[in-house]
Order: C-alpha cells, then structure tokens, then sequence
C-alpha cells in the first residue's frame, strides 16, 4: 500500500494552489459575466418593451382624435343641424364612404328618435326614447362594444348638433370599427410571446389578440392589472393574468381611461441567458476536473527542480559559473531553502560583475560631466577675455580718436560761427558734422558696452525717424547705386523711445543692407502697425522693415546673429546686431530676421507704441 502524503507535502501543496488559482477567478468571471448578461438584456427587454408601449399608445391615441375630430365637423355640419332627412343621408353617406372607418352613423332628436341611419343594424346604436343624456350636451366616447360579429370592438363616440341660436337640436352617433387600427396596434415583434392589449381602469380587456377575451374576461384582481395602475412603483417583471412571469410596460392612452399594456413572457428574453449559464456551469465542470488532473500531472514533475539544482550544484564545483543558472524560488520549504542557497552563491558572483561595470559606466559619466564643466569654464573664459579686450580696444580707441575727433568737431564748429558757408555745401557740411557726432556716440557706445545706458523715453515719430537715418546713409546709397524704397504707412501714431537708441539702430540695419548689397540691389524700408498677441493681451507695436535684395544669412549663422562679438564679416567686430538687440529689448520690443524667398533677408523692428513697466523712464 503506498503512503498517504503529508498535508504539508510538496506534492499536496502544488495540487491546492494550482486549484485554487485555477477555479476561483474562472467561478468569478462566471458569475459576473452571467449577472452582467442579466442586467443588460433586463435593460435592454425593458427599453425595448417601454419604447413598444410609448409608440403603440401615441399611434392610438391619434386615432382616436382624429375620430373625435372627424365628429366635431360632422356635427359642425349646417347640413346636420337643419335635421332634414333628405339632406343628412347623402352626407353620412359620403363622411363613410370616404373614411371607412365608420360602421354606423345616425342622427338622433333630444327625445332619443333616430332621424336618420347610414349603416350599421338597428340594434348597434338604439338607445331607447329616453332622450338625450347631460353628458351628450358634449362630444363624449361614452361606450365601446363588440361588433355584431363579436369579432373586434366598436367604438361608440357622441357629439350634440348646437343649432345656430346656440339651442341643442339634437345628436350625432357614430359607430367606430376598430379592427384596422388596433390591428396594427396589436401587432408587436418581441419574440413569440410578446403581446400587446387593451384595457380599461376596471380590469376588462377592450382589446386583445384573442377575441374572446373582450369585454368578457376582467384582471383587477390580478398582479399585472394592479402592477399597470401602480403609477410610480412600477414592477419590471410581474406575474400577468395567465400566471407566467413576465416583463411589461404600460401607458394610458392619451384623455381616456384606457392603458396600454405590452408584455413578453421573462423566460423567452431571458433564453440567452440561461443558455450563457449553462454554458459557464459546463465550463466550470470541465475546469474542475481538468485542473485536478493537470495538477496531479505538475505534482509528479517536482523532481525537476531538484534535478536542475544537482546539475548547477556540479557546475559550481568545476568552476563553470556562467553555466550555473539558477532563479529564485518564493518558498518555504526544501526545494526552495536549496534554491535559494544557490541563487545567492550566483548573485554574488553577478553582483561582483556588476559592481565592476558600475563603477566604469560611473567613471565614464564623470568624465562626460567633466567635460562638459570644462567647456563651459573654456566658453566663459573666452568670452571674460572677449569682455577684457573689449575693454582695452575701447579705452584704445577712446585715447586715439577721441581727442582728435573733439577738435576736429570744435574746428568746425568754429568754421560754422565765423565763416558763412554756401548753400551747396551746407548739406555736406551738415552731414560731416551728423557723422562726427555718430562716430563719437560709437566710441561712448563701446565704453558703455558692459554697462548699456537707460533710454531716455519720449514721444518719437516713426517717419522722421526713418527720414534723419536716410539722412545718413542716402549718400552710401548714391555712392554705390543702390535703390532705395521706402513705404510709411499714413497715420502712424507716435511711439515712446530715445530717439537717439532707436535712431542708431535703424542705421546700423540699414548700414549693414548697404553692405551685404556693395553695389547695386535694392533696400527697402518698411513701416505699419502690427497687432500682437502676448501674455499681457493684444498688443499693438510698430514694425519697421528693412530688407535688402542681397545673398541673405546663411542657416547656420541664424541662432548666433545677435550673440556679442559673432561676425560675418572680415573686418566687423561683431557688436552692431547685438547692439541693437540691446536697444530693442530695453524698449520692450523684439527683433526677427528671415530670408526671403528669392533670397535676400529681412530685419523687422517691433517697437510698442507704449512701453509699459520699469522700462520706461520720461527724460
């Protein structure tokens, strides 16, 4: 006999856990995939039967006023309230033929005798001579009944004839064959046991697919009658007057005392549900004895593991480590405690090799940190010195040309208070003295490179602006035949900046067009008002363009063009862009550039016509 296992067996484990994992999610799953069916198709039955309900009692209630209409003009007839025979016929007779829904018409005195009949029996609509009831003093639907056939219910609808002073001469009947409408009424598509009827607040049917059942047999006692007039607690699912379960909506039918009720028996919509059940208990059965055997199957090959670890354990003794491959095992018995014996012998001899591979990626990211670190010192050191031979450049050119350019400055203004100069040379003369002075400001300008003067804000116009810079540098222009253009927009509202700052920055852009032209080409100079949209609102700036017909910049040059002592040029020194970057930001504006299409670039100058903030500083 062989042995039974211990509880606390390898073997015994494996097969509770393997089951335990296996079955319980598969049983949840099941479970909630069978609730959620039943709530969906529940609710999809529900909308589906109330939505039957809503059109089938709307389709009836329409019928019905169309035939109470159809009376009130009848009886708003001159033909019907001269109660002349003769007359009355040929009318009642055309009103039936027309509308067919009609099994009766008649025309009654206040004493209850018929005048007049247009089909119909003498039976269906006698009622006596007991005159004409207070009720009939208006249109009313006081009755329905069964056809002479018993086969569909008739509707009885009254209206009074008012004679032209207002007197009441007497009344129109009319017998309403229902068959046609509630035909389509009747008539639902909910399976096979959906259906539809009729009936009124004391339980007895008007309406059904089985004709027997009307006007004969009554259901106030029953749960699905009592359920229809519950007004807001209203069950989904009842029992109806047949005893079967069922899911239902009901809806009166517009100013009657008649509910509509559409009903499907809950066994049939929920088919597929039962179908689905079946299905999961099957599933689950199957699960269960498959996951019994699979796990007596896995329990045999426990040894495995132990075999994996005598392999690795020979290896380890040769010294073979890279072939030991051994994973670590949550477990708190035999086959674990060895496992994790060995995967620490492992570890450690992969946590050696790791920490070796550390500390170099480690080393190598220093080294990259380093270098960077040092390219930066290198870059601020180049640009210290760049400051510093700045320095020395200004303070040489502030004692080289300073002086000399003072006294030549005096010597001409001396010239021009004790000479009287012609007029043909007043205008050079002027701009000798205009280009001294832009000479002289350069040179303040170098020295005070570090340490940017505050502008000095007042009200500028922007086209005499433009006018004193071409001033300047018109002669340049003449001197290498270059075309010079010039648009101002009319009405430019005046801007708040130093004249001078804004003044030599237009210069310089223009000085620098003139050079990327040398002879020829064309500058263009452009002036509008330009909105913009910043983080303060809708600002409105002035842009002034100055373009030139030229190679353009060169790509790679675009994101140093403003940097300090970055150049192009042979000979420049790399301060004038930067310079009147300077000056555009101290006045709250910016400074784009782009290349035109066909070559050429373009230096747009955004200055807001109202400087806000610390900026601004009235002289």
């Amino acid at each position: 006999m062989k042995k039974a296992l211990p509880v606390n067996s390898l073997q015994v484990k494996l097969m509770l856990l393997f089951f335990v994992f296996a079955l319980v999610p598969l049983c949840a799953v099941g479970m909630l995939s069978i609730r959620t069916a039943e709530e969906l198709i529940l609710n999809m039955a529900t909308n589906q039967i109330g939505q039957v309900a809503v059109d089938k009692a709307a389709l009836l209630g329409r019928w019905i006023s169309e035939r109470k209409a159809d009376l009130e003009v009848m009886a708003g007839s001159s033909v019907l309230r001269s109660m002349e025979p003769e007359q009355i016929v040929p009318y009642l007779e055309l009103v039936r033929n027309k509308y067919r829904v009609y099994d009766e018409i008649a025309v009654q005195t206040l004493q209850g005798h018929t005048i007049c009949r247009v089909g119909g029996t003498a039976s269906e609509l006698r009622v006596g001579d007991r005159g004409v009831e207070p009720e009939i003093a208006g249109l009313s639907m006081p009755a329905i009944q069964l056809s002479s056939d018993g086969k569909e219910s008739c509707l009885l609808i009254s209206a009074p004839l008012i004679g032209e002073s207002g007197d009441l001469k007497g009344v129109v009947r009319a017998s309403v064959g229902t068959g046609t409408i509630l035909a389509v009424v009747l008539r639902v598509s909910l399976g096979e046991t959906g259906e539809c009827y009729l009936v009124d607040r004391e339980g007895t049917f008007l309406a059904h697919k089985e004709p027997r059942r009307i006007l004969t047999q009554n259901i106030a006692q029953s749960e699905s009658f009592k359920n229809i007039l519950s007004g807001r607690n209203r069950r989904i699912s009842y029992i109806d007057y047949r005893g079967i379960e069922v899911i239902g909506a009901s809806m009166m039918v517009g100013d009657t005392d008649w509910a509509l009720v559409v009903e499907q028996d809950k066994a049939e919509a929920f088919h597929a549900v039962n179908e689905l059940r079946r299905f999961v208990f099957l599933v689950i059965a199957t699960a269960i004895f498959g996951t019994l055997i699979s796990a007596w199957l896995l329990s045999r090959y426990v040894a495995t593991p132990i075999r994996r670890l005598s392999t690795a354990a020979r290896s380890l003794a040769r010294g073979d480590f890279e072939r030991v491959d051994i994973e670590t095992m949550d477990r708190g018995d035999e086959v674990g405690l060895l496992y994790d014996a060995f995967g620490e012998m492992a570890r450690q001899l992969k946590d050696r090799q790791n920490r070796l591979e550390e500390k170099v990626t480690r080393s190598e990211a220093e080294l990259k940190e380093t270098d960077v670190r040092l390219k930066r010192t290198q870059a601020a050191v180049a640009r210290s010195q760049q400051l510093a031979s700045l320095g020395q450049l200004a303070a040489g050119v502030a004692h080289e040309i300073r002086t000399p350019l003072t006294s030549l400055k005096m010597f001409l203004q001396s010239i021009e208070s004790e000479l009287e100069i012609s007029f043909e040379y007043e205008e050079d003369f002027q701009i000798a003295m205009t280009q001294i002075l832009r000479m002289e400001a350069t040179i303040n300008r170098f020295l005070d490179f570090a340490k940017p003067q505050a502008p000095v804000f007042t009200e500028v116009d922007v086209k005499e602006l433009i006018q004193d810079a071409l001033l300047v540098a018109g002669p340049r222009a003449k001197q290498q035949e270059t075309v010079v253009r010039t648009r101002i927009a009319d009405s430019l509202p005046r801007i708040r900046g130093d004249r001078k700052q804004l003044g030599e920055a237009l210069l310089n852009l223009m000085v620098n067009g003139l050079e990327a032209l040398n002879a020829g080409g064309e500058l263009s100079l452009l002036a509008e008002l330009e909105p913009s949209v910043t983080d303060k609102g809708l600002r409105e700036y002035i842009r002034i363009d100055v373009a030139d017909t030229g190679p353009g910049i060169r790509e790679e040059a675009m994101p140093s063009l403003f940097d300090p002592f970055f150049t192009t040029k042979a000979t420049g020194t790399g301060l004038g862009l930067s310079i009147v970057d300077g000056t555009v930001k101290r006045h709250g504006g910016r400074i784009r550039v782009e290349n035109g299409v066909g070559g050429g670039a373009t230096f747009s100058l955004l200055i807001p016509i109202r400087v806000e903030g610390m900026l601004e500083k009235d002289g």
